[in-house]
């Protein structure tokens, strides 16, 4: 039986820690929830020796152990609960080697907890740039602990990392400093009031705002130990912190050296131009635009292979499979046409996490979220509302947890309820081949107009949050002000391994999280499509061949499958939405893919796929679903995707909520039902009548 280290990565934002955490467990790793929160859990495996491994447990960052966010009490909590099953043998603090100074703030106080740790200095290959030297065995002296300079750019340090990790045993426990004499009376009431507990745990467990959920107070009694205010706590924080900032500046003074002349003022000249008031916007703006050009253009040709794939495996196994049944059916019709919809968007999914991937490595995300604050104060929105607004492009559930650093109950509230405005990637699919089917292929300067119109939908969903927010806040009367802090990291050019690494996590969890709707729906949906309740659906064949005598062959096969498709038990469920949806264009087909697509938005695509392949003949099976949505016509014989109901769809997708699982997560954040609620309905009427104004405008 192999031995498990329990390790918990923890560091202040910033510091590489996602490099280290790549470097060490590679592949072998997965994103979770905390249970009963929604705060990542990411975890992983590493091999150190033989028949030795270490649990690593990356931990959301942290500046201190004086909790302003749920993120940071997630850290806090783990650290003071030695019966939960992750608290660690040994914590890596992962620090950044430009930055030393602030991160050894958190690694002292970890200290303090005599938890055996490991200081990680990152980003080592960026000393001789700096002019950054390092005396590590004065560090090592001071601070009791053993240090590990490490590059995850050259992968230098990590094997020596493993091998202290392996012998964390011999770690000293020892804190690198007392604390208690910030006010000796008081630390030696509270030492006596509570013999048998670590003095520094009971500090922290005291002085913190935040209510614990796995801290239990009671079980140490510090509610009776009430002898000084809040303020009084708060300034006596202040004290802790200045007194390890006086002990951190005294072992710098000999464990570390700046040669400033071999400094470059190359970042300042940098952010300068990228977060200047008018050649920020600009910059920003062009980088949108060649990420969404060349989102086309790179992601042509595996899309037509992906589709036209799917289409030859549906027909071989229409023609392979024995008996030609309904098990076969289910399977080309339901399973592959479902799938088939939704893997077709894999390459510009990919494309657009790896830019955004990119980007963030790169640091020039953070000069964004700094940019996009000039704007959002003018709505009324807080400047810790752009991180939640531009996370969305990913997803609202993570964005919308993301608003937990907003301190003001409304701001984040406002927050909360206009973030799903933003185009979020579960949209793409839909916008994706709607835009295909309806915009014409062509170039303005160089750009498409399929790339211009997608940008355009990102745009319009940004505008529309920044709007709504401006009439909340309207509404709410917030008036608390609050300060917008944010660090800018340094330039670097991006890690391959972290790129690719991102690409793949979120990717999979696209795949496999919309896989399993889309499947599930698919052959719901191929049931209710191939079954029906009445005589007419039943007796298609004999109605159909005498209405129309003279039709035989495929054309007759196609009338009779569309027949019985309109008779089904989905059709007749379209058909008795269809007077509600007919302004905006849609045909009851769509008006099904609507509905379904409240399960996830990306259901949209997937059930129109599974309609019309089990509304075709099979003759017609080789063609592609985006052929398939072309040749839709009306009963008038009109075109079903025209630019006007093309145009009327995309509106309705950028401002309609669609999803149940951000409803959900509101509706946790908010602690009520009644915020959810509204947004559905508040966004579902915006979108209603945007969608019916383009539609009834542009026909």
């Amino acid at each position: 039986m192999s031995k498990q280290i329990k390790v918990a990565l923890i560091g202040n934002p910033n510091t590489g820690k996602t490099s280290v955490f790549n470097a060490l467990t590679g592949l072998n790793q997965k994103v979770g929830n905390y249970p009963g929160i929604t705060v990542d859990k990411k975890e992983g495996v590493c091999k150190l020796s033989r028949g030795v491994k270490a649990h690593i447990l990356d931990l959301p960052g942290t500046y201190s152990l004086n909790a302003s966010s749920l993120d940071e009490n997630v850290v806090i909590e783990l650290l003071l609960n030695k019966k939960d099953k992750d608290y660690p043998d040994v914590a890596l603090i992962i620090s950044d080697v430009e930055n030393l100074k602030r991160n050894l703030l958190l690694f002292t106080q970890i200290k303090d907890l005599k938890i055996p740790a490991i200081l990680v200095i990152n980003m080592a290959d960026r000393m001789p740039k700096k002019g950054i030297s390092l005396n590590l065995e004065i560090l090592e002296y001071e601070l009791k602990t053993k240090v590990a300079l490490v590059s995850t750019r050259k992968n230098d340090g990590i094997q020596f990392l493993k091998k202290l990790i392996e012998n964390f045993k011999t770690l000293s426990t020892e804190p690198c400093l007392d604390t208690s004499t910030i006010d000796e009376e008081y630390f030696a009431n509270l030492k006596k009031a509570f013999p048998n507990q670590d003095l520094y745990k009971l500090w922290v467990v005291i002085s913190q705002d935040a209510n614990f959920g796995k801290i239990d107070r009671n079980s140490v009694n510090v509610s009776r130990f009430k002898t000084k205010t809040k303020s009084e706590l708060k300034r006596l924080q202040q004290k802790e912190t200045i007194k390890r900032y006086q002990f951190i500046n005294e072992i710098l003074k000999v464990g570390q050296t700046v040669d400033k002349s071999k400094a470059t003022d190359l970042r300042s000249k940098l952010d300068n131009i990228l977060t200047h008031k008018i050649w920020g916007y600009v910059i920003f703006f062009w980088i949108l635009l060649t990420i969404f050009q060349v989102i086309y253009d790179w992601a042509t040709i595996p899309m037509d292979l992906i589709d036209s794939s799917f289409a030859l495996l549906a027909d071989w196994v229409k023609t392979t499979f024995p008996g030609g049944g309904k098990l076969t059916n289910l399977v080309a019709e339901g399973i592959i046409s479902g799938i088939g919809g939704i893997v077709i968007f894999i390459p510009q999914i990919a494309f657009l996490f790896l830019f955004i991937s990119v980007l963030e490595e790169s640091g020039y995300m953070s000069r964004v979220v700094f940019l996009m604050d000039r704007v959002m104060r003018r709505f009324g929105l807080s400047g810790k509302s752009v991180v939640p607004l531009i996370s969305g492009t990913a997803c609202a559930i993570p964005a919308i947890m993301a608003t937990r650093n907003i301190e003001n109950w409304k701001e984040r509230l406002i927050t909360i309820l206009v973030t799903p405005f933003t185009t979020c990637s579960a949209r793409l699919p839909v916008y994706l081949i709607i835009i295909a089917l309806v915009i014409p292929e062509g170039r303005f300067l160089g750009l498409s107009y399929q790339a211009l119109t997608l940008m355009m939908l990102y745009l319009i969903g940004f505008g529309m949050a920044v709007l709504s927010a401006y009439i909340l806040n309207k509404i709410l009367k917030t008036n608390y002000k609050t300060f917008f802090v944010i660090e800018m990291p340094s330039y670097k050019i991006p890690l391959l391994k972290n790129v690719v690494l991102t690409v793949l996590e979120k990717t999979k969890t696209f795949i496999l999280e919309a896989g399993k709707i889309i499947l599930a729906i698919s052959v719901v949906l191929w049931i209710l499509a191939s079954y029906g309740p009445s005589k007419n659906f039943n007796d298609a064949e004999v109605i159909i061949q005498k209405s129309f005598p003279a039709l035989t062959g495929e054309v007759l096969d196609n009338k009779i499958a569309a027949y019985k498709l309109e008779h089904s038990f989905i059709g007749r469920l379209g058909k008795t939405i269809e007077p509600a949806i007919r302004p905006l264009g849609y045909d009851w087909k769509i008006g099904i893919g609507v509905i379904t697509s409240f399960a996830a938005r990306e259901v949209f695509v997937g059930t129109l796929a599974t309609i019309y392949s089990v509304g075709s003949s099979s003759e017609d099976n080789d063609k592609t679903i985006k052929n398939r949505m072309a040749q839709e016509v009306h009963d008038n014989g009109d075109k079903v995707f025209t630019l006007a109901s093309g145009i009327s769809l995309l509106l309705f997708y950028a401002f309609a909520m669609q999803c149940m699982s951000t409803l959900a997560i509101v509706k946790r954040e908010t602690n009520s039902w009644k915020w959810p609620i509204i947004q559905l309905l508040a966004m579902s009427l915006i979108a209603y009548v945007i969608a019916l104004i383009a539609f009834q405008i542009l026909k």
